[in-house]
C-alpha cells in the first residue's frame, strides 16, 4: 500500500531520517510516533509528494487515492462549512451551490422575466447533481459535521466565520467525508470536545483503508492504532501493538541496551587494564598485541538515548478554608437563552472536580464564573476564606508579552526566585538550552501554553481552575502535567476532553445535560462505569 525504502533526509543541518523504511499495508492503523522536530510532519509530506527524500524511494500503490489532514487548514470563506466539505469530493459541491442561488432567483421578483432559462437551468444542475448522488453526500457530510458537534445553524453558516479550531473541523470533516483509501491524520484529536473526539474514535475503527496518525491523546491513540512506528535518531523502528504495548516495549528494549552496554564497558575497561598493566614488558608483547587487535575489532555497543524528562515538584501550596467556593441560585444565559437557572453547588477542600457536557452546556461559563471573569445575572458565586486561585484558561496565552523572551516572562513574574531556579522550571515544562531565550511572540501553541502553565504553578495557589489545560501539550509535558498534579494537595475545577488527565486527576463529576445537573462523589473512571457512558449523552459505540 505505502512503503518507505532507505530513505534520507535533511533538513538544513539537521539529519532527519537516515536509510530509514516502514510500510503500511491494507487496512492497518499505525500509530507515528517521536520527539517534536523529529520528522512525522516531513515524513507525511513526503508520503503526499509535497517533499522528495534526498535520498531512498517512496512507493505507493498505483490508483490508491490518499487523504492527509494537517494543522495547517488555509483559507476557508464564501462558503457554507456544509459546501466546503463536500468541495473535497468534487464538483457535488459546486453543483449544490449553484442550485442554492438558482433556488434564490427563483423566488426573486426582479428575475421574474428570465423564469424560464432559471427553470430550465435548474433542471439540468439538479439532474446532474442526483446523478453524483448529491443528496446523499449532503446528508453524510451533515452526519460527519454532526459528529463533530456542528450545530445545523453553524454547518450552513459561512465557514470564514469560524474560529481557527472550526475550521480545523470543517478539514477533517472533508478528508473523513472523502473516505479514500489511504488516510494521513496528523494531530486530528487537537482542538476536539470530547463528545467529538470519541466520535471520531468510533469512525476511525470502522474505517477499512490503511491509516497513519499522530495524536498527543493516549487514551485515543491506544484504541485506535495496532501498530506503532517510532522515528529516533533518523530511524523508523516498527512495533506491533497499542500505544501502551510500544511504551513496555521501548523501556525493555532499552533495558537489554543498558545491560549491554555496561557489560561491554566492563569487558572493555578489564582489557584496557590488561594492556596498560603488561604493554612495558617484552615477555607479554604478543599477548597484547593481540589483545589491542581485538579491541580495534568489537563494535561498540552504543548507550541507549536517554529521552530528557524532568518532573515538576509543587510547593506546598497555603492552606485554604474548608469551603472553597459555593455557588448560590446561580442564574445565567446568553441573549436570552438560560444556562443555568438556579443552580447550587459547593466545592470543598482537596476535591478535585471535572465538568462533563456537550457544547454550549456551560463548562467553560461554569469556570469564568468561579474565577470572576463574568457575574452571574442572578445568585451568588462566594469563594471561600485564605483561597488564592490560579486561571487558566484559553485566553491566558494571548496576556504573554511577545516582545519578552522566556526566561524574561518567568523572572518578571518571579524576580526573587534567582537564575538557577527559574531555568530548571523552565525545563521541566520543555524549554532547555537556548529555548529560554525564545521571545514569546514566536512560540508555537503548546509552547505558549507550557509557558503559562509553568508560571502558575511555580508559587502554586491553593485553587486551580483550568479550562483545557492539556490542548496544546504533547504527551510527555501531560505526563509531568499528571505526576505533579497528583501530589497538589489544593482544590482542583477543571474542563479537559483527555480522558487519561480525567480519570488520573479527579474524584468528583459534575455532569451537565439537558435534563439537569447531576454530582457523582468518585471520579472520572467510576463515573463512566456508573453510567456505561464516556461523556454526558454518549453511551459506548454510539
Amino acid at each position: 500500500m505505502i512503503r518507505l525504502d532507505s530513505i534520507s533526509k535533511q533538513n538544513g543541518h539537521q539529519i532527519l531520517f537516515i536509510d530509514a523504511s516502514m510500510s503500511i499495508q491494507k487496512g492497518e492503523k499505525v500509530g507515528l510516533v517521536g520527539p517534536n522536530g523529529a520528522g512525522k510532519t516531513t515524513l507525511f509530506r513526503m508520503i503526499v509528494g509535497e517533499d522528495r527524500p534526498d535520498d531512498g524511494q517512496v512507493a505507493i500503490d498505483s490508483g490508491m487515492t490518499i487523504g492527509y489532514f494537517s494543522q495547517d487548514v488555509g483559507e476557508m470563506s464564501g462558503q457554507s462549512a456544509v459546501a466546503a466539505v463536500m468541495d473535497g469530493v468534487g464538483p457535488v459541491s459546486a453543483l449544490a451551490e449553484e442550485m442554492a442561488k438558482l433556488e434564490a432567483a427563483m423566488v426573486d421578483p426582479d428575475q421574474a422575466g428570465d423564469m424560464d432559462a432559471i427553470i430550465e437551468r435548474y433542471g439540468e444542475v439538479q439532474g446532474r447533481f442526483e446523478e453524483l448522488d448529491g443528496y446523499a453526500l449532503d446528508a453524510r457530510a451533515r452526519e460527519v459535521l454532526a459528529g463533530l458537534s456542528f450545530t445545523e445553524e453553524r454547518m450552513d453558516g459561512d465557514v470564514g466565520l469560524l474560529s481557527g479550531g472550526w475550521k480545523m473541523r470543517v478539514a477533517l470533516a472533508r478528508i473523513l467525508l472523502m473516505r479514500p483509501d489511504g488516510m494521513l491524520l496528523d494531530e486530528p484529536s487537537n482542538h476536539l470536545d470530547l463528545e467529538s473526539l470519541i466520535w471520531l474514535e468510533s469512525f476511525l475503527k470502522n474505517y477499512d483503508g490503511a491509516l497513519l496518525m499522530t495524536s498527543h491523546d493516549r487514551a485515543f491513540m491506544n484504541r485506535i492504532v495496532g501498530k506503532v512506528v517510532e522515528i529516533d535518531g533518523g530511524s523508523l523502528t516498527t512495533y506491533s501493538g497499542n500505544f501502551d504495548f510500544y511504551e513496555q516495549q521501548r523501556a525493555l528494549g532499552e533495558k537489554q541496551r543498558e545491560a549491554q552496554f555496561e557489560r561491554q564497558q566492563a569487558m572493555l575497561a578489564k582489557e584496557i587494564k590488561f594492556i596498560e598493566r603488561f604493554k612495558a614488558r617484552a615477555s607479554h608483547a604478543a599477548q597484547v598485541q593481540s589483545r589491542v587487535k581485538k579491541l580495534d575489532k568489537i563494535e561498540r555497543v552504543e548507550p541507549p538515548r536517554r529521552r530528557q524528562s524532568i518532573q515538576f515538584e509543587f510547593r506546598t501550596p497555603p492552606r485554604s478554608g474548608e469551603d472553597v467556593a459555593t455557588f448560590e441560585n446561580v442564574h445565567k444565559g446568553y441573549g436570552g437563552k438560560p444556562i443555568y437557572a438556579g443552580l447550587d453547588f459547593k466545592l470543598r477542600r482537596k476535591e478535585r472536580w471535572c465538568v462533563l457536557g456537550a457544547n454550549g452546556a456551560g463548562k467553560s461559563t461554569l469556570l469564568k464564573l468561579v474565577a470572576g471573569a463574568i457575574e452571574p445575572d442572578r445568585g451568588t458565586v462566594s469563594i471561600g476564606s485564605s483561597v488564592r486561585m490560579g486561571y487558566f484558561a484559553q485566553h491566558s496565552m494571548d496576556l504573554l508579552d511577545g516582545d519578552e523572551t522566556v526566561f524574561e516572562s518567568l523572572d518578571g513574574s518571579f524576580p526573587q526566585a534567582g537564575q538557577g531556579a527559574l531555568r530548571t522550571l523552565a525545563g521541566c515544562f520543555g524549554f532547555s538550552g537556548d529555548d529560554v531565550e525564545k521571545p514569546c511572540r514566536v512560540l508555537s501553541g503548546g509552547e505558549k501554553a507550557r509557558l503559562v502553565m509553568a508560571k502558575m504553578l511555580y508559587d502554586p495557589p491553593n485553587f486551580l481552575v483550568l479550562d483545557e489545560p492539556t490542548n496544546h501539550l504533547d504527551m510527555a509535558t501531560k505526563e509531568m502535567l499528571v505526576a505533579a498534579l497528583s501530589t497538589f494537595e489544593g482544590t482542583m475545577l477543571f474542563v479537559s476532553h483527555d480522558r487519561h488527565f480525567l480519570a488520573a486527576l479527579s474524584n468528583r463529576v459534575l455532569e451537565l445535560t439537558p435534563e439537569g445537573i447531576h454530582q457523582f462523589s468518585g471520579g472520572y473512571t467510576e463515573y463512566v462505569a456508573s453510567t456505561g457512558q464516556e461523556a454526558p449523552g454518549l453511551h459506548p459505540g454510539g
